[in-house]
């Protein structure tokens, strides 16, 4: 019994070592967060930080702006997980700041009682639907060319609330509107990743709820962990990458996904070895249903909400003179010759690079672009090996 009740007490003084509560997962910020569909999860512990597997249960440094996590459904078997803020706890206490500075003088006030005030929320307070000129001004790129189809769709499958579905905000409280203006303000990838799921064929991690804000997705490897990779894996990626970036200008729902930056960290893959989009925070969506000359924006005053995530006003890229060559030229820049340079033997890679040379200086078009394209997927295809490496598409490829 004495070993019984001397486990116990370490085990206590182990678990009051770790001070996790409201103000490391931000929900002392709400409703001023992303959300609080996974805060059960978390302290029933059913979601768990890396470390919180090893004795010690310490939290992570508070200054990360992404955690590696475990999930769990029934407390036996384990997946990974990221756990994320929408930006650096630095950046959100910045932000904190300058609303307490800026409307009372003073270095701490309530947020959300500042923000509740504001000319744009009493707006969306008194909105039944989500209009483009209620977002206006918000510094996500995600938001630079909105239609209404595309802000219908955000309403729809908005999972931070009980009712979704319609698209009228009928079933909206205050404190709901309030989260997804401010996920909206700061960083957008959580909903996008709501509204466009994997499970219908998108390219990006399933969203598997938020507390605070902190929200938490499945766990992808970064492109970049691959620059040193065999060839036939590099020409794996980098074949679904170009069929990844040829989905998102060509889609079935006639949505233009197009990127203003690109690096290392923007792709990832899943454990069988599948391509995603793990990073979309410089990702823009144009809908192709609407007039091209409906897609700009009106001139827009910036407020508060414009400057949660960064200065004032924000600077975005006009949506008519984006174009599907702008995100290849991207890819080819800044991640092809990491993983695709010098690999090859000297025939291939003498077409690799003439390639690579093309398409990252000198595309004029989009048809051009596409054509570029088609020729380097065609060139990888032969290097693509068909083994369990390749989980996604093995054994169907020994079959194909």
């Amino acid at each position: 019994m004495e070993n019984v009740a001397a486990t116990n007490s370490s085990i206590s003084k182990l678990k009051s070592s770790y001070n996790f509560g409201k103000s490391f997962l931000g929900l002392d910020k709400c409703n001023v967060c992303v959300g609080t569909s996974a805060c059960k999860k978390f302290f029933k512990e059913e979601i768990r930080f890396e470390n919180w597997l090893a004795p010690h249960l310490r939290l992570p440094p508070a200054d990360l702006q992404s955690f590696a996590g475990n999930h769990s459904d029934d407390g036996d078997s384990w997946r990974p997980v990221v756990i994320s803020r929408l930006s650096s706890k630095s950046q959100h206490d910045l932000a904190d700041k300058r609303i307490c500075r800026t409307f009372t003088k003073k270095k701490s006030c309530s947020i959300e009682g500042i923000l509740r005030k504001t000319e744009r929320f009493q707006k969306w307070m008194n909105a039944k639907r989500l209009t483009p000129d209620l977002v206006q001004g918000l510094p996500v790129q995600f938001l630079r060319c909105p239609s209404q189809r595309l802000l219908d769709r955000i309403i729809r499958r908005y999972t931070e609330v009980f009712d979704a579905g319609s698209v009228y905000m009928t079933h909206f409280t205050d404190r709901d509107k309030l989260r997804l203006l401010y996920t909206l303000s700061v960083n957008a990838h959580p909903i996008i990743l709501q509204i466009f799921p994997g499970a219908e064929g998108w390219p990006f991690p399933k969203y598997l709820g938020s507390c605070g804000r902190l929200y938490v997705s499945t766990s992808t490897h970064p492109l970049i962990s691959y620059n040193n990779s065999a060839p036939e894996i590099a020409a794996d990626l980098v074949y679904q990458l170009l069929q990844t970036i040829q989905h998102l200008s060509n889609n079935d729902l006639k949505y233009f996904f197009y990127f203003t930056h690109i690096d290392g960290d923007t792709f990832g893959t899943f454990s069988d070895g599948r391509l995603f989009i793990r990073d979309t925070s410089n990702l823009g969506i144009i809908d192709l249903q609407l007039e091209k000359t409906g897609r700009d924006r009106n001139t827009e005053e910036p407020d508060i909400f414009s400057c949660l995530s960064s200065d004032c006003p924000p600077v975005l890229s006009s949506c008519s003179n984006i174009t599907e060559k702008q995100t290849l030229v991207l890819v080819c820049k800044n991640l092809l010759p990491y993983l695709i340079s010098g690999k090859f033997p000297r025939s291939t890679q003498g077409e690799i690079d003439k390639v690579l040379g093309i398409c990252s200086e000198n595309l004029t078009t989009d048809q051009e672009a596409r054509k570029i394209s088609e020729k380097l997927m065609n060139i990888l295809k032969p290097w693509r090996a068909c083994d369990l490496r390749f989980a996604y598409r093995y054994p169907e490829c020994k079959y194909s």
